[in-house]
């Protein structure tokens, strides 16, 4: 074969991390003449938003997970690559890996966030956040072993083992604290003879004003409003200042309970607090308009390891919408590139509404211009998940096991394992 007829070099387009970013960048270069390598540590897509609902036995960790080989089959242009990012040497245009160096043209950083302890790392063994499946296998574990124990265990032990205390008041700790109360006074009420799970309290601690601070003040109140009729008690400006096997320290008071779980901060990954250029206070890369990096215009960070801003300046939020523009743009600007064409400009982030559930029947919801709370906001925010899981499986599992669990009031995923 002469020089003439050898095939052209085709751009080597790497994505660390399968979650909303890095998927959404894969697939929107679909058509593009490059080649595409995805790695992630682990072999499927999770769908972070439910992950509270495995963690209090509602779902099972399969219906909100998809291999992401199996969402990639149909694209010839991408091969998956089970393995770890350690590194990434941007002299010499590669991915330090687990199982080898990578070579890039392009890079997509989108390796998520990470629990933030803020500065109290060891605080991580007693209080577990909330980012992974073995995340929630675990907090699922520690739920449901707390009822175990206390059903054994002297009358002077059980207070403490029937406490669960939430850290943090966004979506996440109120959905999670509004599941803890919900699992304990209906789907364990009639299971245990000498203790009763009703019993149970359920704290929410937010060191801010109120609690969901991205939301509008009728909302949050509303939600608040709520959890007390579930029997949480919810503490706002109450800052937590220690955390052991004990309980937690807040300020010179002690309460004591031995399931704590954290939901209150997030910092981006290592990885990503590892690259140059400069970075925010929670180790995102601060990106210029078109997500790139500083210095670095074929390294673009997208998701909850970059640190952009809105329309109105506001910092953009860590969430799934947001994860999936930013894989599009940074994809959009790699094919335009690639094509000589102009390219999309700068990123701008549509923020399309914001939901949380509290409980059975009630949700709050933030949708272009309207508000919906109560039943509306709840079947809303079902509708919405359900649009949003990957797979038509997925969707009608997850439909039809809300639908027997609220018929029912039971929870169908009560296994300790592990």
């Amino acid at each position: 074969m002469n020089q003439s007829s050898a095939p052209a070099h085709r751009p080597q387009v790497v994505i660390i991390g399968g979650g909303f970013g890095g998927l959404a960048a894969a697939r929107e270069l679909a058509k593009a003449p490059v080649d595409i390598t995805l790695l992630d540590r682990r072999n499927y897509h999770l769908f972070q938003p439910l992950l509270y609902q495995v963690a209090t036995a509602a779902l099972s960790p399969s219906e909100i997970a998809w291999p992401i080989r199996h969402l990639l089959r149909g694209q010839p242009n991408a091969r998956v690559l089970l393995a770890e990012a350690t590194g990434v040497d941007l002299d010499r245009r590669c991915v330090q890996t687990t199982v080898g160096d990578q070579a890039f043209d392009y890079l997509v950083v989108a390796t998520g966030a990470d629990h933030s302890y803020f500065g109290h790392p060891e605080w991580s063994e007693s209080a577990p956040g909330l980012k992974s499946i073995e995340d929630a296998t675990a907090i699922r574990r520690r739920v449901l072993g707390a009822f175990e124990r206390a059903e054994n265990a002297p009358l002077a032990e059980r207070e403490a083992l029937l406490t669960f205390v939430i850290v943090g008041g966004g979506p996440t700790g109120v959905e999670m604290a509004g599941a803890v109360a919900e699992l304990a006074r209906d789907a364990l009420a009639r299971d245990f003879r000498n203790v009763d799970p009703r019993e149970a309290k359920v704290m929410l601690v937010e060191a801010g004003p109120r609690i969901l601070a991205a939301f509008p003040e009728p909302l949050a109140a509303y939600a608040a409003r709520v959890l007390r009729r579930l029997g949480v008690s919810v503490m706002t400006e109450t800052a937590v200042t220690g955390c052991s096997a004990d309980g937690v320290e807040l300020g010179e008071r002690h309460l004591a309970s031995s399931t704590v779980i954290w939901a209150a901060g997030v910092a981006a990954s290592p990885l990503a607090a590892g690259l140059t250029g400069p970075h925010d206070r929670a180790g995102r890369s601060v990106v210029q308009d078109d997500l790139s990096l500083e210095g670095h215009p074929n390294v673009f960070v997208v998701g909850d390891a970059a640190s952009t801003k809105g329309p109105a300046g506001a910092s953009v939020p860590g969430i799934a919408p947001a994860a999936k523009q930013a894989g599009r743009h940074a994809a959009g600007v790699i094919a335009a590139r690639i094509s000589g064409r102009p390219g999309p400009g700068a990123f701008r982030y549509r923020h399309a509404g914001d939901l949380a559930t509290i409980g059975r029947s009630a949700a709050v919801v933030r949708f272009d211009g309207f508000h919906l709370t109560g039943w509306l906001g709840w079947v809303f925010w079902g509708l919405a998940h359900i649009y949003f899981l990957i797979g038509l499986r997925n969707r009608i599992a997850v439909a039809l096991d809300w639908s027997w669990s609220w018929l029912t009031r039971q929870r169908h995923v009560r296994l300790i394992i592990g």
